[in-house]
Order: C-alpha cells, then structure tokens, then sequence
C-alpha cells in the first residue's frame, strides 16, 4: 500500500471518521472549515480514490455516499512502517529521537511509550 497524497488523504481521514458511509456533501462541510475547495476538486479526489481501491462509490438515490475499503488502522500502519524503514532505517529509537530532539515529553507521553515498550518485552 502506497502513502497517497496529502490532499487524498486528507478527503480519507474525514471518511473514516465517520461510521455510516459518507456524502460529498459532508466531506466538503470538513474540508471547507480550513479550506475552501471547489466541490469539484472533492469529486475529483474521490474518483482518484475509488481508482485505487480506497473507497466504493454506493449510490442513494440521486446522490452518491462513500464507504472505506482500507481500514485506517491498515493504511496508518503500513505507510509509518515504510516511514521508519526508509527515513530511520527501521529504528524506533531513532524515530522518537528525532520528534522529540532538544524537547521535553510529558509525564502522559513517558508514560505511553512506557506501556509500549513493556508490551513489547
């Protein structure tokens, strides 16, 4: 599974948020609160993403609502995996490293990657 791009993924993010399938109609309301696209940019950005198998186009009378087929879960996790191998060559350690460099975490943040690494052993 390939990183798609940022304007794709942005349309994603706002799909699956949502657990009903979703309206053109409701992605643009999300996206327009920060930016202002054209309705027809956001069908352009759907049509993309069924192409590549993203999302299946459903039609509900004379509209057409949008499901996900890639689990977020999915699709987060294999493009941070190809992240980490290719910018860090694999190391986690190197990773927080460079988010946190120079900065201090916070006792919550300590606290999770803690969990995390207990998990691991």
């Amino acid at each position: 599974m390939k990183k798609l791009p940022e304007s794709e993924q942005e349309i994603m993010m706002i799909v699956w948020e949502y657990a009903e399938p979703v309206s053109r109609f409701q992605i643009e309301e999300k996206l327009n609160v920060e930016k202002n696209i054209a309705p027809s940019t956001i069908l352009t950005l759907l049509t993309r993403l069924e192409k590549k198998g993203f999302i299946q186009k459903v039609k509900n009378g004379k509209s057409n609502l949008y499901v996900p087929l890639v689990e977020k879960e999915n699709y987060i996790g294999t493009v941070g995996k190809n992240m980490l191998d290719k910018m860090f060559q694999g190391s986690l350690a190197k990773f927080a490293s460079s988010l946190y460099d120079g900065e201090k975490l916070s006792s919550k943040e300590v606290k999770q990657l803690q969990e995390f690494i207990d998990r691991q052993k």
